[in-house]
């Protein structure tokens, strides 16, 4: 249960880092931190509470990659929205989003 935990944190973690790293020059200084500062985030979850054993190694490898993977597609589904500006924050910018989205519903609905 902890191990399964600590995986979906690490991968959860990822999205907002790959969501930012999306939004920078490639091997630029924000984009080598986005990048690096979760390698730090997940080797300190694994000491303490996924230990170093070889067997999660590849599984932490593989959730932190596809975090980072679905942040920079969570980037380019919401960038087709071109009346929302993007930032290099997710949560601000899915707040955003859906708050552009509930104004456009509440724009078309008749009224009586």
């Amino acid at each position: 249960m902890i191990t399964a935990l600590g995986l979906l944190t690490i991968f959860v973690i990822n999205i907002l880092f790959g969501y930012w790293r999306s939004n920078t020059r490639r091997f630029s200084r924000h984009w080598i931190m986005a990048v690096h500062i979760p390698v730090l985030i997940a080797i300190g979850l694994k000491a303490w509470f996924l230990g170093f054993g070889l067997v999660l190694l590849p599984a932490s490898i593989a959730f932190f990659t596809a975090g980072q993977y679905a942040g920079g597609r969570i980037r380019h589904v919401l960038s087709r929205n071109k009346q929302v500006q993007l930032s290099s924050f997710l949560v601000a910018d899915v707040v955003k989003a859906l708050s552009m989205m509930s104004h456009s519903v509440d724009s078309e609905a008749p009224r009586q």
